[in-house]
């Protein structure tokens, strides 16, 4: 229980750094650029090498993306029961003692049986 709470800690700070990261990341360009207004002859604009924030972007995304699934796994096996597997609890001493209740079925029907039939006479 202790570890999902570590997990989930962990991915938010990894979600608040990934949103910082790509905040801090400097535009390619404007739209007009990506459709052929702009001055460069690929569609968006000359390569350049990864940067930093580039490569601190892609790693963040991998770790976000494990972490979903960790904290989704995790998640899925359901809330633990504080209770399960423990004895029930003892009976004070001077409790009256109330046995269960003993079903009650309806008496079967009784039909009288059919009469031997006399043997037929030779």
């Amino acid at each position: 229980m202790v570890l999902y709470y570590l997990l989930t800690a962990f991915y938010v700070l990894v979600c608040m750094v990934l949103l910082l990261v790509v905040l801090l990341q400097q535009g390619k360009g404007d739209i007009a650029a990506a459709f052929g207004g702009g001055s460069s002859q690929s569609a968006f604009g000359a390569r350049a090498g990864p940067t930093v924030l580039s490569k601190a972007t892609a790693i963040l995304a991998v770790l976000f993306m494990l972490g979903a699934m960790a904290l989704a796994i995790m998640g899925q096996r359901g809330p633990g029961s504080v209770i399960r597997g423990a004895a029930p609890p003892p009976r004070p001493a001077g409790a009256p003692v109330t046995p269960a209740p003993v079903p009650t079925t309806p008496p079967a029907p009784t039909t009288p049986a059919p009469a031997p039939a006399a043997p037929a006479p030779q």
